[in-house]
């Protein structure tokens, strides 16, 4: 006899709701074969968000899930030291796990030692640079997860699983939803010189630092002109390595500046307006819209390093799972930086035109 599917659905719902009032109630159930542990985020008949031990966020409808039942205690993380286990049931033979630290990275065997150190630097980086600035960053939840291949077929295929599409010119990304970097390496393992991958790897790495840093809202519409504007933003040497490159200089993205110099013909006089309100400009010009994130977040970390800061404390604190929608953007947007966004435009404009 076929189970009474909406039968199942309200009985996990009423398992949730019952522990709703516990602090992070910790459950277990089994989803696609895989028994999972985690905590409910959002629930109702019709779906549930779990946020699991390894710090992934499951979305299901319940009646996709079997065996579940409350696990003993509250909802706690995995140990740096389970989920090297974890991680090495998953991608077995040809790969190792290094670090042991905030950061476990997955990679080719015969590259121990190679990636991790990396990471932990970049995060002290960013740690530095919010802290000189009057910003302390969360203490990170989960152990942070890396995952480098070593080809970019490899790369690919882990991707497509994941659902995400990539395209021969990607090198890598950090999912909100796994919170892992995905990556592979350009240089095949052939060289220690890690700068080649150093764009890629600093990018991902901030994203993946801001999201569990509380500088972005994992689980929010964090504007992505925010998100990608500091992610190119740390791009620059004396950005994510200030305590050796210190001049303003030093601090400048070139490859950013280039590119937005050459956005600037097709450039809407309306640019700033419709960044901070919708996330459609990456949409219709990716290259155009990066170039307007960087150049925005650079003017004003650097002109306005006080009120900056304010406005990514504000777009942290935005509702999980909740529509940011354009009138609230633009909003929140105004209320920090002011409403004549022409006399903003044209200030940035002049600033970015002097730079050598």
């Amino acid at each position: 006899m076929r189970p009474n599917i909406h039968f199942v659905s309200c009985l996990l719902v009423a398992i949730f709701a019952q522990a709703a009032t516990c602090q992070e109630p910790m459950f277990r159930l089994t989803l696609a074969g895989q028994v999972h542990e985690g905590t409910p985020l959002r629930f109702n008949q019709q779906q549930v968000l779990m946020l699991t031990r390894s710090g992934k966020l499951l979305d299901f409808a319940p009646e996709q899930a079997t065996d579940y039942a409350p696990a003993s205690g509250p909802f706690r993380s995995y140990t740096a030291a389970e989920m090297r286990g974890q991680l090495l049931r998953e991608f077995g033979q040809g790969f190792e796990v290094s670090g042991g630290g905030r950061f476990l990275v997955v990679h080719p065997a015969g590259q121990r030692d190679a990636w991790a150190p990396r990471f932990e630097q970049l995060h002290r980086s960013f740690a530095h640079y919010f802290a000189a600035r009057g910003m302390k960053p969360q203490e990170t939840r989960f152990p942070l997860v890396a995952i480098v291949f070593p080809k970019q077929a490899d790369f690919a295929r882990y991707a497509t699983a994941e659902g995400n599409h990539a395209s021969s010119s990607m090198l890598g990304y950090y999912s909100p939803a796994t919170n892992r970097i995905v990556m592979y390496d350009t240089t095949a393992g052939r060289t220690i010189d890690w700068t080649i991958n150093a764009e890629t790897i600093i990018h991902e790495a901030l994203h993946q630092a801001a999201f569990n840093g509380g500088l972005h809202n994992r689980f929010g519409q964090t504007p992505r002109w925010v998100a990608e504007g500091l992610g190119t933003l740390f791009e620059a040497r004396g950005v994510w390595n200030s305590q050796q490159y210190t001049t303003a200089a030093d601090r400048v993205n070139r490859s950013q500046l280039e590119s937005f110099r050459r956005y600037l013909p097709r450039r809407n006089k309306n640019a700033i307006a419709d960044l901070v309100s919708s996330d459609r400009a990456f949409e219709q010009d990716v290259q155009g819209a990066y170039a307007e994130a960087w150049a925005l977040t650079f003017y004003l970390s650097e002109t306005e390093p006080k009120k900056y800061f304010q406005y990514l404390q504000t777009t942290a604190a935005i509702k999980s799972f909740v529509p940011y929608r354009s009138p609230e953007r633009l909003r929140d947007f105004t209320a920090t930086f002011g409403s004549n966004l022409d006399l903003l435009n044209a200030r940035m404009l002049r600033y970015l035109a002097a730079l050598p």
